[in-house]
């Protein structure tokens, strides 16, 4: 079992930074990523890494605002996001799997955080 732990979420004006964490615990995971959920909405992919070189994939919403990274310890992911908007705002849940992958589907992903809130609002 691999345990999710996501801090960070903020309530934010337009155009602000704020970056999120995640870290986990348990077995080892290969694969870290990031989803988001909005009232009313379906959960949707935000960007994920992968261990195998670092390589990245993200939302072209978010493309060019946001930056999903790597800690030092191979247990970490950040969500660096910049020029925040009204329209990111959401609970955001941090994802993990054992296998390599930059897959965009949620039902691939085994393991899911409890989720952090983020609020961008004037």
């Amino acid at each position: 079992q691999v345990h999710l732990v996501e801090s960070g979420g903020d309530l934010m004006q337009p155009g602000g930074s704020l970056r999120l964490s995640c870290v986990a615990s348990g077995r080892t995971v290969n694969t870290m990523g990031w989803f988001r959920q909005a009232p009313g909405k379906e959960r949707e992919f935000v960007a994920v890494v992968s261990w195998l070189g670092g390589s990245t994939s993200y939302a072209d919403s978010v493309k060019g605002r946001f930056t999903i990274s790597r800690g030092n310890a191979k247990n970490t992911v950040y969500l660096q996001m910049n020029n925040l908007k009204p329209e990111d705002t959401a609970v955001y849940y941090c994802v993990a799997d054992e296998r390599i992958s930059r897959v965009k589907d949620a039902d691939y992903y085994h393991y899911w955080g409890q989720g952090t809130q983020v609020t961008v609002s004037s």
